[in-house]
């Protein structure tokens, strides 16, 4: 029996989502033939102005509505962790009376439910993303991704925020275009991001009592956060064996989203011409929740990507004003050229480690700035 029950948490998520802004029909279809065009038009600008090349071809984004997206993602997170549960349920002898335990513990149903509530919160808040995980092609082949935007959360922002639908529609493709561009152009990419999940994911602890464990310190988190402290559900379910795997998960993910943030921003206004207007007053938005909305943002670890954006999207302004964008771009050449996470924090480390690396006094074989392997390769 599934450890989650992917029926229920899309029942659940799609019953919980709140409905998007109410528009006519043919609004909503101009605002649907509108996007797909306009993350056409979006590859041509990131092509462009990154340098990068995908290796796949590459179509219009797919339009969903909000219980489209959350469908979308449990068929993400079932293709992901189906295939986990079923080794550690080999590996660890999770049968008979240990699965039974755990699953009378939690409940595949309560479980179901509660992933179902977290993204019907998650699916009134996305605008897009780019789906790295998804199920298989009728023939069996795996898909290499698709970019999703979310129609009824684009209209609602560019409407809150009194900007030119044109200019904030493009401006959130050029992000998530961005993104596929990443993915597309360095296959090597979509398999680290994979791997690593899947070591984070495998360096749990999945018995019972680890289990309740966990929840306890759930509780303790959602406490102090409603007194006004510290915390998250991440930390909270994190073994300690995880730690350093996160920290390599963050740091591409860092990359990734501060890239994609930087790219939406200095395409510049020739092609998003109320840019500048835009991203102050999304800015203000991002940080003006309500108090309830910031307790739930905490929780779920939503305020770290926020400092995702920020402090990768800072690593990419300093690296490409200190040596170019040609340069830059041997981040994605392989995992030993992403940045870890205090290069990100120190973008000088990472720029003297990849892209010039300064040679030691003759009859040295080192070079200075380029670690030991096992402290440099994110996968070791």
């Amino acid at each position: 029996m599934s450890l989650i029950d992917w029926d229920v948490a899309v029942n659940t998520g799609t019953r919980l989502v709140r409905p998007g802004p109410q528009v006519s029909l043919a609004d909503a279809r101009e605002a649907v033939t509108h996007l797909r065009e306009l993350s056409v038009t979006a590859q041509g600008h990131v092509r462009e102005f990154t340098g990068m090349n995908s290796l796949e071809p590459a179509g219009p984004a797919v339009i969903v509505d909000r219980p489209g997206w959350i469908k979308a993602n449990v068929d993400g997170f079932r293709v992901v962790l189906e295939p986990l549960i079923d080794r550690l349920a080999s590996e660890r002898n999770l049968n008979s009376a240990a699965s039974g335990t755990l699953t009378s513990a939690v409940g595949s149903r309560v479980t179901g439910v509660q992933l179902g509530a977290v993204l019907s919160y998650l699916a009134g808040r996305v605008l897009g993303q780019y789906e790295l995980f998804l199920p298989p092609d009728p023939d069996g082949t795996a898909p290499t991704g698709r970019l999703t935007l979310v129609a009824p959360n684009i209209v609602h922002a560019e409407r809150e925020l009194d900007v030119d639908p044109r200019d904030f529609r493009l401006w959130v493709c050029l992000h998530e275009e961005t993104h596929r561009t990443q993915f597309t152009s360095s296959p090597w990419l979509r398999e680290y991001v994979q791997e690593q999940m899947q070591e984070f994911l495998l360096a749990s602890d999945m018995d019972a009592s680890a289990f309740l464990e966990r929840l306890r310190s759930a509780g303790e988190a959602v406490a102090e956060v409603m007194r006004g402290g510290e915390g998250n559900l991440i930390d909270a379910f994190q073994s300690e064996g995880q730690s350093e795997i996160l920290d390599r998960i963050t740091a591409v993910m860092t990359l990734a989203e501060g890239h994609g943030d930087y790219v939406m921003d200095a395409v510049g206004p020739e092609v998003v011409p109320s840019v500048a207007e835009i991203r102050r007053r999304f800015q203000r938005r991002r940080e003006g929740a309500n108090r309830i909305d910031k307790i739930i943002r905490q929780l779920l670890g939503l305020d770290l990507k926020m400092k995702q954006y920020e402090e990768g999207a800072a690593f990419v302004r300093e690296v490409v004003a200190k040596v170019g964008m040609d340069e830059f771009n041997r981040v994605w050449e392989s995992r030993e050229t992403l940045p870890t996470m205090e290069e990100i924090r120190n973008p000088e480390a990472w720029v003297n480690r990849v892209v010039r690396p300064v040679p030691l006094p003759e009859g040295n074989g080192q070079v200075l700035g380029k670690p030991d392997i096992t402290d440099s390769t994110p996968n070791e």
